[in-house]
């Protein structure tokens, strides 16, 4: 099952809608809330190559990108490849 990781905060409205695509397909993810957990933000930066907005998704360490990234990956059918042997839904 591969490990989905999504970095976020609670008022971002791009956070829930790549969450809701994430609960959509079905899948589970562990949630890191940066604005609770400031040292996260800090190592979320350093996974994503300096990217500092929130969401930063990774599924299996490969870093995803944020909510468009993830909708573009979707509709150019990469999605459903990566998430395929991915079991119950919502956050882990």
């Amino acid at each position: 099952m591969p490990n989905i990781e999504i970095y976020t905060t609670p008022l971002c409205p791009y956070c829930h809608a790549a969450k809701r695509l994430l609960d959509r397909k079905g899948v589970r993810y562990q949630e890191i809330d940066v604005q609770a957990a400031p040292d996260r933000r800090r190592e979320m930066t350093a996974r994503a190559g300096g990217r500092t907005t929130v969401p930063q998704i990774f599924i299996d360490g490969r870093p995803i990108g944020g909510c468009d990234d993830l909708h573009d990956l979707d509709a150019a059918g990469g999605l459903d490849p990566l998430l395929s042997s991915v079991g119950a839904a919502g956050p882990a």
